[in-house]
């Protein structure tokens, strides 16, 4: 399993860096459509590799808390979790600057102060996931992982004071879609964060489920945070389909 996620991670890479190394003015502008459209299909891959790991991700948590299962499935089955999340990350992570990119196709300038920022975040953000991931006890793993929270926080605010400005602006008056847009993912990043902390007690469960074997105590706390974590799990899933159709739709 570590061989296809490693060879997935890579691929993601070499599909996406090429798009980063080019000029974002001229990706997005008239005289260049199939620079749009590499963008754009990557746009709608990020959301693909985002939504169907994110599924497989709370199928398989469900599993490891279901007790009903012999124990060894249980494990393999969070093992599987820590696994598959990983995909998602590297969607989110790179998700801002594709769609920075693309709004240049809209007629949504950004100075240049702006636009060397969203371009900068995709690689700095997934390598920022990719090194808690691969090397989750070096320092800088561990300061990832243990910043991860106050990072997520910042993303979020940063996109709403983002949003705020331009509207002020004026500057999103012709594309209020591309505003909802936004919101939506800053309302992710807060869903997220809330599923990382209602799953705390799994993750302490399934420890103990690996170290030691099941208890009803670890059961019963396992069940409980899957089942909390379930509304806002639902709430990332919702808020994706709105941001789907409204890049389809365009309302406005």
């Amino acid at each position: 399993m570590k061989r296809y996620v490693s060879l997935a991670l890579l691929a993601g890479v070499a599909v996406v860096t090429p798009a980063f190394a080019l000029d974002p003015i001229n990706l997005v502008s008239a005289d260049s459509p199939n620079g749009y459209k590499l963008v754009l299909v990557l746009h709608e891959l990020l959301l693909v590799f985002w939504l169907g790991p994110d599924l497989g991700r709370y199928i398989w948590s469900t599993r490891a808390a279901n007790p009903a299962l012999n124990p060894q499935t249980r494990i393999t089955a969070g093992e599987l979790v820590h696994k598959i999340e990983l995909f998602p990350k590297v969607c989110i992570s790179l998700m801002l600057t594709v769609g920075g990119i693309l709004t240049e196709a809209f007629g949504i300038e950004h100075p240049w102060w702006q636009m060397a920022g969203i371009i900068l975040l995709g690689p700095v953000w997934l390598s920022m996931v990719l090194i808690s991931a691969i090397k989750p006890n070096s320092k800088a793993g561990q300061l990832i992982i243990n910043t991860d929270t106050w990072f997520r926080l910042f993303m979020a605010g940063a996109v709403l004071a983002s949003v705020s400005y331009s509207w002020s602006i004026g500057r999103l008056d012709d594309t209020p879609w591309v505003t909802g847009k936004l919101l939506l993912f800053a309302a992710i990043l807060l869903f997220g964060l809330m599923v990382k902390v209602r799953l705390k007690p799994f993750e302490a469960g399934l420890a103990t489920l690996s170290a030691s074997g099941p208890t009803e105590q670890t059961d019963a706390a396992m069940a409980r945070a899957v089942a909390s974590a379930r509304p806002y799990v639902f709430g990332i899933w919702i808020a994706l389909a709105m941001a789907a159709w409204l890049g389809v739709a365009q309302p406005g």
